[in-house]
């Protein structure tokens, strides 16, 4: 009679356990919201406000239902609590906001989307996190590319808000739908210099994913291909400088990881300090070179001119701000008709900084650049330090943990020529990420991955 003992040559073979069908539809639910996150000024242009405000709320609302049915183990000391000192210094501005309204629903969408990052965080494992961002990401660079193809060839022109095709209508562009005549894109999203940044995001996440095997790596080379076409096509000069960026930090993460002896990483650090502060000196020395030979002067000179009438208007009130507005909601009094280019109401002051300067005032600034000093910190040694809990310091390097640090670079350097790293995927990825790294601060460890493993029957005590 046959037997069949424990050792593998003889054990019959055992089919690879499948998720279950809760757990993927709450994956499938995560990457929907990344999903609306990095599309929502899309949505605006196409749907409208309210719309927009009715899917953003179902999203919130059901994250939460979903976060309170599932009760995931959650360690309260482990927010990102700087970032919520920014959050509170926000939400007492309404107090002395000179724009309350705008003031309290923008702090709602800020609250919401702090909620959603941490919502993410708090269910999903750092490979499951990876591989929902990618998803999302796929999702925006193929409709994108798809939307644009069929525009020009449908409409034969800019497609503009709210479905219309007549430029006379006044409604602002959303798909320019110039993909084959040489213009820049907008995509899904519609605008180029968001579209731009979010190829280049799109690029990392795939590229790691890449590199960590997570999933078939022919099908990620082609993701990672049209990630640099989108990136290409939508002609970003904040973008491309963005990517100069994670190439110094990616470079520099990779030395620090030969590094043998103690004090070794000195030098790097030196090198890395030297390199990027002559870079960014560089660039603003000859910005004005730099933007006229890619023909974007005027977006230079536009950018300038927001904020000088933003640094004036905020010297008003330097201290604690004139009250928090992110966006700047264009029907309020205090911003209707205040900065118009090109015929379009401007938003935001295109830069974080001078627009919470204006907004929060110098305590706001001070607040936020503490928010984005912690992550910054705690990113950094989560990709250069070896995973160690124990005596044993060889562990290997996993490719997952470059996903935060590099975020970083994206975001601290689209900060400043936009706003949008205070709203929407930029500050959902700053506390998702942010918490995540303060959750489990190794690959395959905290609370996400305990409560898989206990489902999964990997894990046998309670607590």
């Amino acid at each position: 009679m046959a037997r069949f003992s424990r050792h593998p040559a003889s054990a019959p073979p055992v089919a690879p356990e499948r998720e279950r069908t809760g757990h993927l539809l709450l994956r499938g639910w995560m990457v929907f919201s990344l999903f609306f996150a990095f599309t929502a000024p899309g949505w605006v242009l196409g749907f409208g406000i309210p719309i927009t405000a009715i899917v953003g709320a179902v999203i919130v609302t059901t994250s939460a239902v979903v976060v309170g049915i599932i009760r995931p183990p959650f360690q309260w000391r482990r927010l990102p609590w700087i970032a919520g000192a920014f959050i509170l210094w926000a939400g007492l501005s309404i107090a002395w906001s000179q724009w309350a309204q705008t003031s309290a629903l923008t702090w709602l969408l800020l609250l919401a989307t702090t909620f959603q990052g941490i919502a993410i965080a708090s269910v999903l494992t750092w490979r499951e996190i990876v591989r929902a961002i990618g998803s999302a990401l796929g999702w925006v660079i193929g409709l994108s590319l798809v939307a644009e193809i069929l525009v020009a060839w449908i409409v034969g022109g800019p497609l503009y808000a709210g479905f219309q095709t007549d430029a006379d209508a006044g409604a602002p562009e959303w798909i320019s739908g110039g993909i084959f005549a040489g213009a820049r894109i907008d995509g899904v999203i519609g605008n180029p210099n968001l579209l731009g940044m979010i190829a280049l995001l799109a690029v990392v996440v795939f590229a790691i994913e890449f590199a960590a095997r997570e999933s078939r790596r022919s099908m990620l080379g082609v993701w990672i291909g049209l990630s640099v076409l989108t990136l290409v096509l939508a002609a970003s000069v904040t973008a491309w400088i963005a990517a100069a960026g994670v190439a110094l930090v990616l470079a520099t993460v990779l030395l620090m990881r030969t590094a043998r002896r103690p004090g070794e990483r000195t030098r790097y650090y030196v090198g890395y300090a030297v390199i990027g502060a002559a870079g960014a000196l560089a660039i603003w020395i000859w910005r004005v070179p730099l933007f006229t030979a890619v023909d974007r002067t005027a977006d230079l000179l536009d950018r300038e001119a927001i904020w000088s009438a933003v640094l004036d208007r905020a010297g008003d009130h330097l201290g604690v701000g004139g009250g928090f507005a992110t966006p700047w909601l264009p029907w309020d009094p205090a911003f209707r008709d205040w900065i118009v280019l090109g015929g379009r109401q401007i938003t935001q002051a295109h830069s974080v900084w001078v627009d919470v300067l204006f907004q929060l005032g110098i305590v706001g600034v001070i607040l936020l650049a503490f928010t984005y000093l912690a992550f910054v910190w705690r990113s950094w040694f989560f990709a250069v330090d070896r995973p160690r809990w124990d005596l044993r310091a060889d562990r290997p390097y996993s490719a997952l943990t470059l996903l935060p640090t590099l975020t970083g670079a994206i975001l601290l350097v689209q900060g400043l020529a936009e706003t949008a790293p205070l709203m929407g995927w930029g500050w959902m990825l700053l506390i998702l990420l942010g918490s995540k790294i303060k959750q489990s601060p190794h690959i395959g460890e905290g609370p996400a991955e305990q409560r898989l493993a206990i489902e999964r029957g990997e894990l046998l005590r309670a607590g």
